[in-house]
């Protein structure tokens, strides 16, 4: 399940999957108003828009021994003001991923990888 980090415990050592600080930091990041998905990178030129079925698709992290960075790729909502979501994203992310692994985030990079126009929200609603 990818690569695990050891915490030091008076019991032992806390082992945390690199994957398990992608699903959090992915949670995190759709719980904003304004992010529409996440992205899955580019494919032909077309960002692929993903649900929440697998959240740590269009994250990528780097995590050492007691820090973690984080990268976001992510389409908003048209109508959205893009830096005030990166800035509401970027706070939620940090303080989700270090509540819950005890990490310290040193950063968390948004990418914008499209927007997401009300009617393309409509057809994808009636998909499902």
């Amino acid at each position: 399940m990818g690569e695990t980090r050891n915490l030091p415990s008076e019991l032992g050592t806390i082992r945390i999957a690199d994957e398990v600080v992608s699903i959090i930091s992915g949670l995190a990041a759709t719980e904003i108003d304004g992010v529409a998905s996440m992205s899955g990178g580019i494919a032909g030129g077309i960002a692929e828009a993903l649900g929440r079925k697998n959240l740590s698709k269009g994250v990528k992290v780097e995590v050492g021994e007691e820090e973690a960075a984080v990268d976001l790729f992510m389409i908003v909502r048209y109508g959205s003001r893009i830096p005030d979501v990166a800035w509401q994203v970027q706070e939620n992310v940090k303080k989700a991923v270090e509540n819950m692994t005890g990490l310290k985030v040193v950063k968390v990079n948004v990418h914008v990888q499209g927007v997401n126009f009300p009617q393309q929200q409509a057809e994808e609603n009636e998909k499902k």
